[in-house]
């Protein structure tokens, strides 16, 4: 029998619910981010990984035993066992926005709503439990959600310890412009019930709506949970479940997203944006003008989703990924683990090329889990390994069917019969399922974690190594960079795994590279010199990496001393290039991770790159019209080594802490290649960016990761994978090598056809991660995601996921960057977003009239996502080359919701910040547009790493005081580190930007801009809905793809 226990959270912080206890595969961190000055407290940790047995935990309304009726009236299941899967039919609608003018208010007295909105018939009844309203008549309406809210950000008291998770978020319905009807001016109603995503909320027919606060307080016992990368959208709820505030999970049971889908919607549920009409209601000549307050954007909301995977043998569709929200894997895997672009897999080709969209999985393998959600289960077969298929060596999942009284099993991805072995064999109950399925994770979870046997080891698992290399040359010694990487490299030598298996290492380097040893026996530490840098050794083949238990005393005192000994240096090259392959020399025969501290131009020895700098200056008008080899490597050289590196399981990440050109397109390929990562500071501060740069190397190393990693993602017949991308070294088609892969990154899978699925039937997905922990445990992370196919263009897009949408194809555009024209560029990724609206258009959509432009409701912001895509840094020719092409390596491994953050920024008010208890901790978002900016106010922005504060020229006095301790917008400092003042105002200011930096996993730099000035530039430059230098306003660009939809239909 295996052994089965909980995989605990990664994260220290104590469990708002109960947790199980550490494993030894994750370590855990602490939950507070320093600012800057001493480090946090130092987290005691096993010096072995925990043995036995873990103790399950779930909460207190959710029994063990399978569902078996409607979800309203029983408690929730912890892990019921899915039967084979049915065909998926989730509700949907279309929503359209006028272009102006609302319908008279008397078109909505039917509906039991007094105000005017925008509305969408709804679907049939549906029986609902006690704890929601009963569903309305066929043909009733109802309000969709409108505004958007979000969140701040700021650099107080840092905060990145414990995982980020979105809130929830709303919808999109599907959506429609028409110029043709004349419709009232009365504003929208935001609704905190919703239905599946295509469903619009229903309530009893004459009655109005119970709506709740969009943020309500979350109560003491349980944290705040992460926003959305712009708010958290109101997400529509199915029938029989409601969204309910943080507040209310303890009090009530927690409703399910993802029930047994409603009877199709009204073919009528659409909504439209028309052009400005005259006061006889006919549209006024010349170019039509869109209403900006109707036009669709994300809306906010403070309720937490709780959503279940499967439910009733069916796949329930994800909620959006930047939502909150707590996942029940009930057979398919968490939407965090992996998610596929269509939640209806196209039975052909043909029928996927007509919809215009893709059909690809966004795979995060080691993704923070909420922390109220179950961890995942670890299970261990013994010496013979986890059971496969003998065909396509596809894990056990709960989707193998089990045959002949379980003596067979069927293979889900191949079709394969097996024999199941004789440890494992179990009768099958009268429902054709296993007797033991509920017991055990394998049968029945989506993820699950197996410990590899002794076949998945061609040799003993690595070790924990790290080793680190400091630019010493004469500007990173005058700047600071050396010091402030010597002290984050002090502080988080208290953060590394303990026991004999951690081994660290330090070298400098300008034009020469130094080595050190650091022997304990030795009474000074010793400093070895290579000269040579074009034909790199290492002085000597041992005494460069240690035992951190051994040599602690002595790295402690070096680190302190480094900046001090070269305090003089006056050597200007840098020999990054060289450096890397000593580092790598030293760790050859062990692997791991080498952190690289760079602050100069490489010039000099292996790897020198020419200054192409000015050369960019001088030509800016070939990065529209010709292909910017600026942003490609300046040569092989590189790209040869990173390979070479990858091979012997060396993970690069490089600290890029610069005031000039750096050449990060060239040094990026380094991480790139081996599974590593790039951060950017430019320009680098001492003031602003030391905190930043401790908390970003602390997160680097204590968050959830693993070594000598390969991944493969397989499967059912008729589909196969196309291609990857992502941080990783390939060698075979089938499989990606990982050196180093870890929480944060993400894999894209494009997929294609290969043959004609069945409508009806299911298609399978399998992710397997095998990994080394950094207790040098060898797992098996296996994640199962089983979706219907789908022979009705319709059904597409009623279950296309907007967000993996718009990442896949960001992903797979900035590859294309580099090599091809940027007008080339800008123009395939609006082809991308008007080729899908044409589809739709032409084969799913009732309303025919030419005046409307009609969006689907799961994609109503694709144009708004590809607005900001393309008013983004790397898709502008006039930007800093360093800074595109960090932008574009950035946005090549995000994860999803750190992707869409990326692109499509917050912005909040903190001039009005409510110190009161019991409120939202961050402020509700507001549009993207200068039109909601007051020069009485102060605005913060935010997209993950960077935040902009921008402060209005009426500001009042007393309020500049106690947020920022000035007394006018002239005061305001180009370098700022957010204080914290004796004042309610300033404590909530500071909580928020905490918020936000826990959210990211990322201590955000600050900024403050005002009106006049390259800080207020930037800032406006920031606010995609509004027109500018970067491409036209959110107004201007849903009319232009109007009038590209209206010529390609015509013709």
């Amino acid at each position: 029998m295996p052994n089965y226990g909980p995989k605990p959270p990664p994260f220290g912080q104590p469990p708002p619910f109960s947790q199980s206890t550490p494993s030894a595969g994750l370590r855990s961190v602490s939950q507070q981010m320093s600012r800057p000055g001493p480090p946090p407290p130092v987290l005691s940790r096993p010096e072995a990984p925990p043995s036995g047995s873990f103790p399950s935990t779930v909460p207190p309304n959710m029994p063990p035993v399978r569902s078996t009726g409607p979800l309203g009236s029983q408690a929730l299941p912890s892990a019921p066992r899915t039967a084979p899967l049915r065909s998926f039919h989730p509700s949907s609608g279309t929503l359209v926005v006028p272009h102006s003018g609302f319908p008279s208010s008397s078109d909505f007295q039917s509906s039991g709503f007094s105000d005017g909105a925008m509305i969408a018939p709804m679907p049939p009844p549906v029986a609902r439990p006690s704890f929601m309203s009963s569903s309305p008549s066929a043909g009733s309406q109802v309000r969709l959600p409108w505004p958007a809210t979000l969140g701040p950000v700021s650099n107080g008291p840092s905060a990145l310890g414990g995982p980020q998770f979105p809130q929830a978020s709303n919808a999109q319905q599907q959506h429609i412009v028409s110029p043709t009807k004349l419709e009232s001016a009365q504003t929208l109603r935001r609704l905190s019930m919703h239905s599946v995503r295509g469903s619009p909320a229903v309530a009893p027919a004459g009655a109005p709506m119970q709506l709740q606060s969009q943020f309500s307080a979350a109560p003491q016992d349980i944290p705040p949970f992460q926003s959305s990368a712009y708010g958290s959208q109101a997400w529509p709820m199915q029938p029989q479940q409601v969204a309910l505030p943080p507040a209310a999970l303890s009090a009530a049971q927690p409703p399910m997203f993802g029930m047994p889908p409603p009877p199709p919607p009204l073919p009528s549920q659409l909504t439209t944006i028309s052009p400005t009409v005259g006061q006889d209601g006919i549209p006024r000549g010349g170019q039509s003008k869109v209403d900006p307050s109707q036009i669709p954007r994300p809306d906010p909301s403070s309720s937490v989703i709780m959503y279940e995977t499967r439910h009733g043998n069916q796949a329930n569709p994800p909620p959006p990924a930047t939502s909150d929200f707590i996942a029940m894997d009930t057979g398919n895997c968490s939407p965090r683990y992996m998610r596929c672009t269509i939640n209806q897999v196209p039975c052909t080709a043909d029928l996927l090329a007509t919809s215009g969209m893709q059909l690809a999985l966004l795979v995060q393998p080691l993704a923070l889990p909420h922390p109220s959600e179950e961890p995942v289960q670890i299970v261990d077969f013994g010496e013979s390994g986890p059971i496969r298929c003998s065909r396509c060596k596809g894990y056990i999942n709960p989707f193998m069917k089990f045959i002949d009284q379980g003596r067979h099993f069927i293979c889900n991805l191949c079709g394969f019969i097996d024999e199941t072995p004789r440890d494992y064999h179990c009768n099958l109950g009268p429902d054709g399922l296993r007797r033991d399925a509920d017991e055990r994770p394998e049968l029945c979870k989506g993820t699950v974690e197996f410990v590899a046997s002794k076949e998945y080891m061609v040799c003993d698992p690595m070790p924990a190594v790290y080793f680190f290399l400091i630019d010493v040359s004469m500007s990173a010694i005058q700047t600071g960079a050396a010091a402030a990487a010597c002290s984050a490299i002090n502080q988080v030598i208290s953060d590394l795994p303990e026991g004999p298996r951690t081994l660290v290492g330090v070298a400098t380097f300008d034009s020469t590279i130094h080595f050190y040893n650091l022997k304990r026996a030795l009474q000074q530490t010793l400093m070895l010199i290579v000269t040579d840098v074009e034909d790199v050794y290492i002085p000597l083949q041992t005494d460069v990496i240690f035992e951190l238990s051994e040599c602690r005393q002595h790295l402690e005192l070096l680190l302190g001393h480094i900046p001090m000994m070269f305090q003089k240096n006056k050597t200007l090259e840098s020999a990054f290039g060289a450096a890397i392959k000593a580092g790598f020399l030293a760790m050859k025969g062990t692997g791991g991770k080498l952190l690289v501290f760079q602050s100069v131009l490489p010039s000099a020895g292996v790897g020198a790159l020419p200054s192409r700098e000015l050369e960019g200056r001088t030509n800016v008008s070939v990065g529209e019209k010709g292909v910017p080899k600026l942003l490609q490597a300046a040569d092989k050289t590189l790209r040869t080594m990173a390979i070479e590196f990858a091979g012997y399981q060396v993970c690069i990440d490089v600290f890029i802490t610069s005031q000039t050109y750096v050449d990060v397109a060239s040094v990026s390929v380094i991480p790139r290649t081996t599974g590593g990562q790039v951060y950017y500071y430019y320009p680098f501060s001492t003031l602003s960016d030391t905190a930043k740069l401790y908390n970003d190397l602390r997160w680097n190393i204590t968050r959830p990761q693993g070594f000598e990693a390969v991944m493969r993602v397989r499967c059912s017949q008729g589909i196969q994978v196309q291609e990857y991308y992502g941080n990783f070294c390939k060698r075979i088609p089938t499989n990606v090598d990982l050196p180093g892969f870890d929480c944060d990154k993400s894999i894209l899978v494009t997929l294609k056809h290969d043959d004609k699925l069945q409508d009806g039937s299911e298609c399978a997905f399998q992710s397997a991660l095998l990994y080394t922990t950094v207790y040098g445990q060898r797992r098996i992370r296996v994640t199962n995601l089983s979706l219907p196919c789908s022979n009705m263009l319709s059904n597409l897009f009623r279950s296309a996921d907007l967000d993996t949408q718009f990442a896949c194809f960001l992903k797979k555009e900035v590859l294309e960057i580099p090599s091809r024209p940027l007008l080339h560029v800008r123009g395939q990724v609006t082809s991308f977003c008007i080729n899908i609206l044409v589809s739709y258009r032409k084969f799913c959509a009732t309303v025919s009239s030419p005046g409307q432009l009609i969006l689907p409701e799961s994609l109503m912001f694709l144009p708004l996502y590809t607005l900001a895509l393309l008013k983004s840094i790397g898709f502008q020719a006039d930007g800093r080359i360093d800074d595109r092409a960090y932008w574009i390596n950035r946005a090549f491994s995000l994860s999803l919701p750190s992707t869409i953050a990326l692109v499509f920024p917050r912005m909040v008010p903190i001039h009005e910040l409510n110190p009161k208890e019991n409120e939202s901790l961050i402020p509700p978002r507001i549009p993207l547009t200068t039109e909601n900016l007051s020069e009485k106010g102060i605005y913060l922005l935010e997209n993950g790493e960077d935040c902009l504060i921008y402060i209005g020229n009426l500001v009042d006095s007393d309020i500049l005081q106690q947020l920022f301790g000035i007394s006018s917008v002239d005061e305001i400092p180009t370098q700022f580190v957010l204080q914290q003042y004796d004042n309610p105002i300033s404590k909530k200011l500071n909580d928020v930007i905490n918020e936000i930096r826990r959210q990211r996993c990322s201590y955000i730099r600050l900024k403050l801009c005002k009106k006049g000035d390259a800080s207020g530039l930037l800032f406006f430059s920031c606010l995609v809905e509004d027109k500018n230098s970067r491409g036209p306003s959110y107004v201007e660009f849903l009319a232009q793809i109007h009038r590209d939809i209206q010529s390609k239909i015509s013709y």
